[in-house]
């Protein structure tokens, strides 16, 4: 039997019911949407399209389009301007696996903790921190082939570098379709959080500290590039206030996203871990198929998709075709970090 989602519970009954009581679970369905994203800073609200998914299958998702920042919290710090700075100037970076507060310290033991002695962030004289200030700084700096003049930075773009007009749309199917294989999350994210921010895939941390860069999250898990706006690479506290869960869902879980193959995302629980498969994903002894985030240190919210996905457009109205896009590769945006 193909694992289910809490969100798509209702949706497997008899063919035998007449039409209408399918639409009518349908519209709870995307009314509950509505509810789960109410956080979010919505430009149109969750509403049923059709779609093809990565691997071809046509059927029914749910469009949701957005501004890409959250609303209820303000982005940020993620760079230090002084090596004396404490942990309230900086955000958070990883260190094979753990998480470290990026401090004016932590600046100061780059080629320690790298081994490295080409690492030098800051100006010796004045203590000054080396960092991208400047929307040129920033796409030059946060990008996979980093602008030589910015190796040795702390790279950081602002939320004011995104257009104004900037939206993205979601397109997830309601029913998730399980794949043959297990896909990369880099074609179209991890998911979508509840308050609207994306969940990318891991960040490119060899393309970032080849150029002896960092390039920060704030201590909810996100930064910024031009593309894509605000996103997370990592779940952290930040989204503890999440929707109750349905009931479907056990107690101690809380769903704090939606993958772009439909399945629910559950807040990281370490009790779990062994028990999960590569993607971060378990079944329950009733079928239920759900994502459990990646530690915030592991650089991976999902580890891969097991179902078809979905689309993620820059645009409000797009027709969602997965398939397409897998035969183009991903988008220059789904590359950058």
């Amino acid at each position: 039997m193909m694992p289910r989602s809490p969100f798509v519970a209702a949706l497997l009954v008899c063919a035998a019911i007449p039409a209408h009581a399918h639409e009518t679970d349908t519209a709870a369905q995307i009314d509950g949407l509505k509810t789960f994203f109410q956080d979010a800073n919505t430009v149109s609200e969750p509403e049923l399209v059709d779609c093809t998914l990565s691997s071809g299958t046509k059927t029914s998702c749910f469009s949701i389009t957005l501004r890409p920042e959250p609303t209820t919290y303000t982005p940020g710090p993620w760079c230090p301007t002084h090596i004396t700075d404490g942990a309230d100037k900086g955000g958070i970076w990883i260190v094979d696996g753990t998480v470290e507060d990026v401090t004016g310290d932590f600046i100061t033991r780059l080629a320690e903790i790298y081994g490295d002695s080409e690492w030098k962030l800051y100006d010796e004289e004045t203590g000054e921190v080396r960092y991208t200030g400047t929307l040129e700084g920033c796409e030059a700096a946060a990008r996979p082939d980093v602008d030589e003049a910015y190796n040795n930075y702390c790279v950081q773009c602002l939320p004011d570098y995104v257009p104004d007009d900037t939206v993205i749309t979601y397109v997830i199917p309601l029913q998730p379709q399980m794949g043959e294989t297990p896909t990369p999350t880099n074609m179209a994210g991890s998911g979508l959080a509840y308050n609207g921010v994306r969940l990318d895939g891991p960040a490119p941390l060899d393309a970032i500290l080849s150029a002896h860069t960092i390039a920060a999250f704030d201590d909810c898990g996100g930064h910024v590039n031009t593309h894509v706006g605000y996103h997370y690479h990592a779940v952290t506290d930040c989204l503890n206030d999440a929707p109750a869960t349905t009931t479907e869902v056990a107690d101690q879980d809380r769903q704090i996203g939606i993958a772009m193959d439909g399945f629910p995302i559950m807040a990281h629980r370490a009790d779990l871990v062994a028990l999960l498969d590569s993607c971060n994903g378990l079944t329950d002894e009733d079928g239920h198929y759900r994502y459990y985030a990646g530690a915030p240190g592991s650089n991976a919210i999902l580890g891969c998709h097991m179902g078809e996905v979905g689309c993620t457009l820059q645009t409000e109205g797009g027709v969602c075709d997965a398939s397409a896009m897998d035969r183009r590769g991903p988008p220059p945006a789904a590359r950058n970090d």
